[in-house]
């Protein structure tokens, strides 16, 4: 099947941020080589056409469960995220909120509840690979020297929202007119090199460890791994008060096992894939 795919020229950029978490530190100049990258990250009708060609049962799948936000009643020290995290019976990429109807565009969210390993599985299929985090880092700044956000430094230009991201008092309230969760790719407008969702709706895995201590925001339930993986772009979950993380510096690290409601993934090739 074809791919969605842009391919970069590659080259040097400013990677990192000496502005914002110590996990970004310090700012430096990277080269990557020539590359190309999923224009969206992996839908879930992507994933339901490669399940159905291979049969792959995921991580979540074979556990029984996986780690679903839902929201506090009222605020919560923002320190402990088992008050919001879940491990919920039954939660899957195809199930990813037990006892919740899916929405009518659930095919063009972005798939969740895959664990590396089944983002590796997935991206083998293609033809590709995930991303490292210099590639997936200098993919998202869409050309900009390192501005703040993929779009620039201000983060609702005009009034513009460019993000699905928390929209209210993070884990407990949520401003009227709008709901937390995943939305449907593309909502909102392409980075400088024509790629959607690189900021904000799912966090994305990379292939690379993370090799700084374990210092982030909550954003992912409370972990006992020897070895951490990068996750890039943040999440519908990142409020500005607890994480900013919306922001292609931004990184977080997390074990290649988790499985939660606001990780997905994108395909990277080393050729433009047919």
């Amino acid at each position: 099947m074809s791919r969605n795919c842009k391919m970069l020229s590659g080259g040097e950029f400013r990677m990192g941020s000496n502005r914002h978490y110590p996990e970004e530190r310090p700012e430096r100049t990277v080269s990557v080589a020539e590359f190309a990258i999923d224009v969206f990250p992996v839908r879930n009708s992507d994933f339901a056409e490669f399940v159905e060609a291979t049969q792959h049962v995921t991580v979540a799948e074979r556990q029984g469960y996986s780690h679903v936000f839902q929201m506090t009643p009222g605020p919560v020290p923002l320190n402990n995220p088992d008050l919001w995290w879940k491990a919920v019976p039954g939660a899957c990429w195809h199930n990813p909120h037990p006892g919740n109807e899916l929405p009518g565009d659930f095919d063009q969210h972005p798939v969740v509840h895959v664990a590396l390993e089944d983002a590796k599985a997935y991206a083998n299929w293609a033809g590709g690979r995930l991303p490292s985090e210099p590639e997936w880092e200098f993919a998202a700044r869409g050309g900009l020297l390192n501005s703040q956000f993929a779009w620039g430094d201000e983060f609702a230009p005009n009034g513009q929202r460019m993000a699905q991201v928390w929209q209210g008092s993070f884990p407990w309230f949520y401003a009227p007119g709008g709901s937390p969760g995943s939305v449907a790719v593309g909502q909102f407008p392409p980075n400088g090199h024509g790629l959607y969702d690189m900021i904000g709706n799912v966090w994305e895995w990379t292939q690379s460890s993370f090799s700084q201590p374990a210092t982030c925001c909550s954003c992912s339930p409370q972990q006992d791994a020897n070895t951490l993986f990068t996750l890039k772009g943040g999440s519908h979950l990142c409020a500005a008060e607890y994480c900013l993380r919306y922001r292609p510096a931004a990184r977080i690290g997390v074990a290649g096992a988790s499985s939660t409601s606001h990780i997905g993934f994108r395909c990277a090739y080393d050729t433009s894939p047919k």
